[in-house]
């Protein structure tokens, strides 16, 4: 994935260049100025791995999938320019939604011994509530400046002014995707979702009794807020007391037993699960 970043800017140039031969000079140095500080904010987060930086990862990379379409439609753009552009942004784009690349960046921001695991997304947000926010973070944030350097600054000074009031709430909105964790700790497991629950917990070591994959019709606490894939059951020997995040209720602590989660990659989860010696096998 650093790789395929760091060479990005070489595979669309070209095709980026043509495409906005044809505007004007504004146009141009507020496009290009806008692609390179989008190019270089993810290139720190893969040198660098932080979880803040992937969020901006999977902010930009979609958004360099709209531009390398955009140039592949192009007319005055070469075939060969147009298809270097496309696969390469199109590589980056999968390359950031990838569960390894996921896992990386979350890791990064680990202290000490643990290991951080990537949750997956609730599914219901992907068909509304992301896409949404996406549209208006980036849509604002690149729409705006390119009005305003065209000229149109009615459209450009209301779409900055939406970027510039709302784009810190939306980014932080879209970085709780991020901070879905399973953390792995010598104490145990903690399980840190601001979407599920008030305040993280940890499951003590010595109280857990089994990590795997959850049965079907499970009576387990389900803290994958409806999540796709293969879900583990965290179970311990004797209740845990949690706090559950409700919208729009006051959190009501809860003594469990076993709890579900669905971590990007199950499998790998578990094989760290066994390297930890903690109790790994079926419920």
């Amino acid at each position: 994935m650093r790789v395929v970043w760091l060479t990005l800017p070489a595979c669309v140039a070209p095709g980026f260049g043509a495409a906005l031969s044809t505007h004007g000079e504004p146009v141009r140095f507020v496009a290009m100025t806008l692609a390179w500080a989008a190019w270089v904010g993810p290139l720190s987060a893969l040198l660098i791995p932080r979880s803040i930086g992937l969020t901006a990862l999977r902010i930009v990379a979609p958004a360099a999938l709209g531009l390398g379409i955009w140039i592949a439609l192009d007319a005055d753009v070469s075939t060969t320019s147009r298809m270097v552009a496309l696969l390469a942004v199109l590589v980056a784009a999968l390359g950031a939604f990838a569960p390894a690349t996921g896992e990386l960046l979350v890791d990064g921001s680990s202290y000490g011994d643990e290991h951080r695991v990537l949750l997956r997304a609730p599914l219901a947000l992907w068909f509304g509530p992301i896409p949404i926010a996406w549209s208006i973070l980036v849509g604002c944030s690149v729409g705006g400046p390119l009005l305003l350097a065209a000229e149109q600054w009615i459209a450009g000074v209301i779409m900055t002014a939406v970027a510039a009031g709302g784009g810190r709430f939306l980014v932080n909105r879209l970085h709780q995707l991020s901070r879905r964790w399973l953390v792995f700790v010598p104490a145990g497991v903690v399980i840190h979702d601001p979407f599920t629950l008030a305040e993280p917990v940890l499951l003590p070591r010595r109280l857990l009794r089994s990590v795997g994959p959850a049965p079907a019709d499970n009576p387990a606490l389900d803290l994958t807020a409806g999540a796709p894939g293969l879900a583990l059951e965290l179970a311990t020997v004797e209740p845990i007391v949690l706090t559950p995040a409700r919208a729009g209720e006051e959190p009501t602590p809860l003594g469990v037993s076993s709890t579900l989660v669905t971590p990007t990659r199950p499998g790998h989860t578990l094989g760290i699960a066994r390297e930890r010696r903690l109790p790994v096998g079926w419920i």
